[in-house]
């Protein structure tokens, strides 16, 4: 089974090629709005370094969402774009899940809760609570960070929070004995890949003419603010 799996929600533009469930190539970038220009580039490249074409690949998974409504399009259009020109199997795996796959693959020792959050902006972040089994305990949610949010959840055991917007919870939950801050986690396509085989496993795959993003939030368009345009 091999499988190009695609992570674009993010600042982050990461993809990676699989074989039978083992990393046998991958590209990252951090680089600010590149998406568009990365990502064809860095699925080229792993493919001629693995000797694959496109038509050898069995499945494609792109990331779903929430996140960056822009990266969110770049790679579920190049997932599908694929998907339907080569008659593959496309599989998308929730964003914040995929977070806290990684997470869990990095850090095996540890067995307490993973809060992954997205910055939403303002004081809302998209995020979840997820266990050692990847099963989340809280859904996705676009939450305004407010004390008390995640009472429950830090009571009961270790929480550690990841992401971009983890920040925002540091003058609410930072003393508390319980909450962890991972400040160094970067988001990459690799989280996807424990839930993507088990999703082929179980038959749960997109129809690749109907599949789009879980933006969560409407995409709101801004005047620009650029001097002398009205």
């Amino acid at each position: 089974m091999k499988m190009l799996l695609i992570e674009t929600a993010t600042q982050v533009c990461s993809t990676v090629l699989a074989s039978n469930g083992s990393i046998v190539a991958h590209r990252e970038s951090s680089q600010p709005n590149a998406h568009s220009s990365l990502l064809a580039v860095f699925i080229d490249e792993m493919l001629r370094e693995a000797s694959l074409v496109p038509a050898d690949l069995d499945a494609v998974c792109v990331s779903a969402g929430p996140g960056s409504y822009t990266g969110l399009r770049i790679g579920v259009s190049t997932a599908k774009g694929l998907c339907y020109a080569l008659g593959k199997t496309l599989v998308s795996v929730p964003t914040l899940q995929s977070m806290a796959a990684l997470y869990y693959r990095q850090h095996p020792d540890y067995h307490g809760l993973v809060c992954p959050m997205i910055d939403a902006r303002r004081m809302e972040c998209y995020t979840a609570v997820v266990d050692p089994n990847l099963e989340m305990l809280r859904p996705i949610g676009a939450d305004v960070i407010e004390a008390g949010i995640y009472d429950r959840w830090l009571e009961a055991a270790p929480m550690v929070f990841i992401g971009d917007g983890a920040a925002k919870t540091r003058p609410l939950l930072g003393n508390h004995p319980n909450a962890i801050y991972d400040d160094n986690f970067v988001l990459s396509a690799e989280g996807m890949l424990p839930v993507a085989m088990r999703k082929l496993e179980s038959g749960q795959t997109e129809d690749v003419a109907y599949f789009e993003p879980f933006y969560l939030k409407d995409f709101v368009a801004k005047k620009s603010v650029v001097h002398g345009l009205r």
